[in-house]
């Protein structure tokens, strides 16, 4: 019931924010590829809440448990399930929640569509649930380091500061700034924007950038599995994005065709683009420039200052406030999301074309 996201390379997420677990079943990794809990930890690590001032000062260890899939160091080619217990937790500031939807949260569209369901912390609406992206999306990265394939990710907007472009060979400095921007000057104004908001008991939003490098040529298919629309369906299946562009994206609407296209040249026997506005993919093909992705990250919409909601049982309007701990910008930590639902599309359309095989590496 939409909790499985691919087709020959599968993740299903499970567990609620407030459940006993939150877990990822990866289903069509060949066998024989390394992989440990450690190259699972090393992705949650960057996602997990409690890293620094700019995010929620909840602490969860977020340790994962590989449970199936997995022996003696390797892929067996069997489902690979892993599970992150939740440790952290106090859900009784939701009981006053259970009537009342909280503006900007998918409470309202859950007792529309469900009429029964997890209310505390969002449940499966709840940020928590994208651990279990990052776990797959682990495996996948793993997975498409066999053929050279790198996805890295990097906040280029927040609260309007927007960073200026940086070569692809700083685009790892980003880790070294609280809120993932390659431009550390950006990044200082930045993290001032979202502290301030954060004392006002708001919050902001931005924009993240993920490329993908040493992508081969053929990925993706004509018409309806293009490479790009199962990238962008990836993308806006992460609860806080509102938007994705790729390549140009939105600018190629105020260009010219003579401005957009990217010219085709010949570097000894291979035919290479002089340009990338097409962000790697033509008719839906990736074409072997680098994929550019970038997403639209919405402001977190639990803060502190007073909101308009309704509570159902009495059916009358109501005013709250949200207290507890919560990220005054989400987007420093969805950045290794977005990463995983790249590098979870990449390893699908890779092992479909067969640069993968579907069996053993």
């Amino acid at each position: 019931m939409g909790s499985t996201f691919g087709r020959s390379f599968r993740l299903t997420t499970f567990g609620e924010s407030h459940g006993r677990a939150v877990g990822a079943v990866v289903e069509g990794c060949p066998a024989g590829l390394e992989l440990s809990e450690a190259d699972i930890q090393r992705e949650l690590d960057r996602r997990k809440p409690g890293q620094s001032s700019v995010t929620t000062p909840r602490r969860e260890e977020d340790r994962v448990e590989i449970l199936s899939g997995v022996f003696e160091g390797r892929t067996t080619g069997t489902p690979i399930a892993m599970v992150v217990f939740n440790r952290s937790f106090d859900s009784s500031p939701y009981e006053r929640f259970r009537h009342v939807p909280r503006p900007g949260h998918a409470d309202l569209s859950y007792h529309l569509k469900y009429g029964h369901w997890d209310y505390r912390g969002g449940g499966r609406a709840s940020g928590r649930e994208t651990l279990a992206r990052v776990a797959g999306g682990a495996v996948a990265k793993k997975l498409l380091s066999t053929i050279g394939v790198e996805v890295l990710g990097h906040a280029v907007e927040i609260a309007g500061v927007r960073a200026k472009p940086v070569p692809l060979s700083r685009l790892r400095q980003a880790e070294s700034t609280r809120v993932r921007c390659a431009d550390l000057e950006a990044a200082k104004q930045m993290e001032e924007r979202i502290l301030e908001a954060k004392r006002s008991g708001d919050s902001v939003g931005g924009v993240v950038e993920v490329v993908a490098l040493n992508v081969p040529p053929g990925l993706g298919e004509p018409v309806f599995d293009k490479l790009d629309a199962d990238i962008a369906k990836a993308m806006m299946s992460i609860g806080a994005v509102k938007g994705v562009e790729i390549g140009a994206g939105f600018e190629a609407a105020r260009l010219r065709g003579s401005e957009n296209n990217d010219p085709i040249r010949l570097s000894g026997d291979r035919l290479i683009l002089a340009g990338n506005r097409s962000g790697g993919v033509l008719g839906g093909i990736s074409t072997g420039m680098p994929i550019v992705v970038r997403v639209a990250v919405k402001p977190t919409p639990s803060i502190s200052a007073e909101q308009e909601s309704v509570d159902l049982l009495e059916r009358r309007g109501v005013r709250i406030k949200i207290s507890g701990m919560h990220d005054p910008c989400i987007v420093p930590r969805v950045v290794p999301v977005c990463e995983a639902m790249l590098a979870l599309t990449l390893a699908d359309h890779a092992i479909r074309a067969g640069v993968i095989h579907p069996c053993r590496l």
